[in-house]
């Protein structure tokens, strides 16, 4: 099996974003600290807005002339040390700004359909732009700031234009639907592996000129989110995240389906989730047809001592017969990927 562990690098959302620190730099340093034990790398799906408001305000806030310099300095530790550094949207911070004191998030436009595709093509050229020069190496994968990826017609001119033809958005089974925040992934199987796409990224198309990996998933009970629930009233330190900020809260409707009947959820290395990961490793790896991929999704700011620790375990039960990747290390014709 080809095991990919994937990481959404980013502030918060919510009325907090938190700090660079607790959010990204210490979690991630962290987690190096077991990844470099294995010589394992990593994929980090990069906030490029983020870095993008970071490097057009720093010179108004001097606050934000260490937060850049340190977060760029990782994020080049971590290309120039075989992590992948690919290209995560999140176009809210087109309309969210610093204050001097805290960041103030706007997230009423927080897909990329929300925009026009002229703006598309500008976000998604100056957000490639910025987080090339910082790492060093052009992203060759996209992945959608809250799995908002549709309708992808609207960003695929964007996406070509900038060499990039490869997605890892899709969850399959997935759905969402809210004022800000839509996806749809129903029309994918379950324990689908990467597949060739074109206009509809839930759609496969073998002459498709796009590739899709999509993130793994799991069936879950409503036990297990009571379990959650049950879990974060307890606010046992070692479920406590590393992340100082607030998400933007889930819909009412939202969690009373979760809490009601059966959903499917990403495999994460996140909090309590990171429970699912050998329960669903091993059910990739009966029920795939061949030897497919198994790809991992986690945020920084969301580790907590116990997931870290989950992460541990699941890598030392796997490492040695399996086959840890990066988009790089992608066999697939005619798709380019760093080198």
């Amino acid at each position: 099996m080809n095991i990919f562990i994937t990481l959404d690098y980013e502030l918060f959302f919510g009325e907090k974003s938190g700090t660079a620190n607790r959010c990204i730099l210490d979690p991630t340093n962290a987690l190096l600290n077991i990844l470099d034990k294995y010589d394992i790398k990593a994929s980090f799906f990069v906030d490029a807005g983020y870095l993008f408001q970071l490097e057009r305000q720093k010179k108004e806030y001097g606050q934000l002339e260490g937060e850049y310099k340190a977060i760029c300095t990782q994020i080049r530790h971590l290309s120039d040390n075989g992590h992948g550094i690919e290209l995560h949207v999140h176009p809210h911070w087109e309309d969210s700004y610093y204050d001097g004191s805290n960041w103030i998030i706007k997230t009423e436009r927080y897909k990329l359909s929300d925009f026009t595709e002229d703006e598309v093509m500008g976000i998604v050229t100056k957000y490639t732009k910025v987080l090339r020069e910082v790492s060093g190496k052009a992203p060759v994968v996209y992945r959608a700031g809250g799995w908002s990826a549709q309708p992808f017609e609207h960003i695929k001119k964007a996406l070509e234009a900038n060499g990039i033809f490869i997605d890892s958005t899709v969850y399959p089974q997935g759905y969402y639907d809210s004022s800000n925040q839509v996806f749809n992934f129903r029309n994918v199987p379950p324990l689908q592996d990467m597949y060739r796409f074109s206009g509809d990224l839930t759609q496969p198309d073998e002459s498709g000129g796009f590739l899709e990996l999509p993130i793994s998933s799991i069936r879950v009970s409503p036990v297990f989110f009571w379990k959650f629930v049950m879990r974060k009233l307890r606010k046992s330190p070692h479920d406590k995240p590393f992340g100082d900020g607030y998400a933007v809260p889930s819909s009412k409707k939202e969690i009373l389906r979760l809490l009601s009947k059966p959903s499917y959820t990403v495999v994460s290395v996140d909090g309590y989730k990171a429970k699912l990961m050998d329960r669903a490793f091993k059910y990739y790896k009966k029920n795939q047809k061949k030897e497919g991929s198994f790809v991992l999704i986690g945020h920084p700011k969301a580790f907590s001592t116990y997931s870290l620790e989950k992460l541990k375990e699941f890598i030392e039960n796997t490492v040695e017969q399996n086959r840890y990747c990066t988009y790089s290390n992608i066999e697939f014709p005619n798709f380019p990927t760093k080198k």
